[in-house]
């Protein structure tokens, strides 16, 4: 087995519309920034919209000024939220080169939210057709995974959170050494880089690693980074900077490591909002990245470019997303070409 990294070439992305019923703060803002999204990937891939009534995106996209839906395909699905990282199928090669769709359970980021509906989306979204033919599913039940708590180099090493990997009423029941035994199982891994510290205020996932630190190629981390001491962000977020030093390439090298800033603090009812550049997204030929209306966005914009040569960056307001304590990377789920 092997899990791709995201770099690689794709065949769509997937995000799950807001609709107006759902538990998001301002859902017309939320769908705005949706919609310029899906605008921006389908410059450059398809898009599968997986959502509770067909005609409902129709009509808020339009009203968002996207007319033209014929790179998008909707498949109708009930759904309880939107994250499409979290809820969306993970995807691997078999050995032969097989292609397989990883259904794993998904309970509301350890049984916070209800998650009936949304762990149910993979399957009928496969059931839907709307993968290729030669796309096979596999049901990963009982094991909880989301897919915004790993992220991957594509050869073999799987970036992570033990606070969230190992964290009550995910997969308890086992061990650290379990875990990694069913990780590189279904993965085809060669071995997990353990993030032990950090973490961003606001944030109700136990630590994703996809808001924290990312791999831009196979020897290149970009990490979220705090140099403010008397941010509470502060202490934890070093903490993982030198965890991040320690680490080495399967060729025995540092990272090349790449501090993207921390968004200045955002607040909703006297709340702060987990605001984090980390949280881009990959797809063909760009790298769409949450901006968070500060001048630090052309800061952390700047950065990725460097560590993504020969790909645009894109950078889209997702100040709305943080509402419901996510951005631009929780919302979508990238699938490989062919699939």
């Amino acid at each position: 087995m092997r899990l791709p990294a995201e770099w690689e070439k794709q065949g769509f992305v997937q995000l799950t519309w807001p609709h107006k019923d759902s538990l998001w703060y301002e859902v017309e803002k939320v769908q705005a920034c949706y919609t310029n999204i899906v605008r921006a990937v389908i410059k450059h891939e398809p898009v599968l919209l997986v959502c509770r009534d067909i005609e409902e995106p129709r009509q808020d996209l339009r009203r968002c000024g996207l007319q033209d839906h014929s790179c998008i395909h909707f498949v109708q699905a009930p759904i309880n939220d939107t994250w499409a990282r979290d809820h969306g199928g993970i995807s691997v090669y078999g050995d032969a080169g097989e292609k397989f769709v990883l259904d794993f359970v998904f309970n509301g980021w350890g049984l916070k939210f209800a998650s009936d509906l949304d762990n149910q989306i993979t399957r009928k979204v496969f059931e839907a057709g709307a993968f290729s033919s030669d796309v096979k599913y596999r049901d990963m039940r009982p094991y909880v995974l989301e897919g915004g708590s790993i992220d991957t180099d594509g050869a073999g090493t799987l970036l992570s959170t033990s606070e969230c990997l190992l964290s009550l009423n995910r997969n308890e029941y086992l061990s650290r050494a379990q875990v990694e035994e069913r990780l590189k199982a279904a993965f085809g891994l060669k071995r997990i880089l353990w993030l032990e510290n950090g973490g961003i205020a606001g944030d109700d996932t136990d630590s994703h690693v996809d808001i924290l630190a990312r791999f831009c190629s196979h020897d290149t981390i970009a990490y979220t980074a705090c140099e403010d001491s008397e941010d509470e962000n502060y202490a934890p977020l070093k903490a993982m900077e030198e965890e991040l030093r320690q680490f080495r390439t399967l060729e025995g090298k540092p990272y090349k490591l790449i501090p993207l800033p921390l968004p200045e603090p955002l607040y909703l009812d006297g709340y702060r909002l987990p605001a984090s550049y980390a949280n881009f997204l990959i797809i063909n030929g760009a790298v769409l990245m949450p901006g968070a209306g500060s001048s630090l966005d052309n800061v952390a914009a700047a950065r990725l470019r460097k560590a993504f040569p020969g790909r645009t960056v894109e950078v889209i307001d997702c100040r709305a997303l943080l509402s419901g304590h996510g951005g631009l990377h929780c919302v979508t789920m990238n699938y490989p070409a062919g699939w």
